[in-house]
């Protein structure tokens, strides 16, 4: 099929997104094609792979999984079956707790935690649109990192909405819901901006 054209107001699927062979990333939202942020800053990628280290050093041998983007997570409408599912995101990296939601190409269904990290390209876009998509598809935890802030908006969702969220900054320890003894050492995460 190629590449979609974004340009325009066509609903696609995941069967659609599949099929797509230009060399990019891309996510659906509502349907909607859209273009992922060629190549993230060095920064972005020191806080995901500290982000990655801390958590995966916790999980080994535990039944909880963490993944960093490129990582497709399917978040189906009730209703919708997974090749018609038309909302495909690749947060930057993603907590999930129940391997029954893990297949060969991702995760089909909210996983326990999302971490976006922001850029001047994807801040407006993670603060809404990724925002509201989390929330509708009962995402338990949302995080939004602020690189250059050395910021961490914690987001959780309470009656199916995700109200205000939690401010943390270095040198904080995060706790995660789905991870009772486990807290994220922002202290290590901000060390590339200080």
């Amino acid at each position: 099929m190629g590449e979609p054209a974004q340009e325009k107001d066509d609903q696609y699927t995941y069967g659609d997104y599949l099929q797509w062979d230009d060399g990019k990333r891309w996510e659906l939202i509502d349907g909607k094609a859209v273009a992922m942020t060629p190549a993230p800053s060095r920064l972005h990628q020191e806080i995901v792979m500290e982000l990655g280290r801390q958590f995966a050093n916790y999980l080994l041998g535990r039944t909880c999984k963490v993944y960093t983007s490129p990582f497709d997570v399917r978040l189906p409408l009730e209703g919708e079956s997974a090749e018609e599912t038309k909302n495909v995101v690749q947060p930057d990296l993603v907590l999930v707790c129940d391997p029954r939601k893990l297949d060969e190409k991702g995760c089909q269904g909210a996983p326990d935690l999302v971490i976006e990290i922001l850029s001047p390209e994807t801040a407006k876009y993670d603060l809404s649109v990724k925002l509201r998509l989390y929330e509708q598809a009962g995402i338990g935890e949302y995080w939004i990192i602020h690189p250059m802030e050395g910021t961490l908006l914690a987001f959780h969702l309470k009656q199916g909405e995700y109200g205000k969220p939690k401010v943390y900054a270095y040198p904080d320890r995060v706790p995660v819901k789905a991870l009772p003894e486990f807290t994220l050492d922002l202290s290590t995460v901000f060390l590339g901006n200080k």
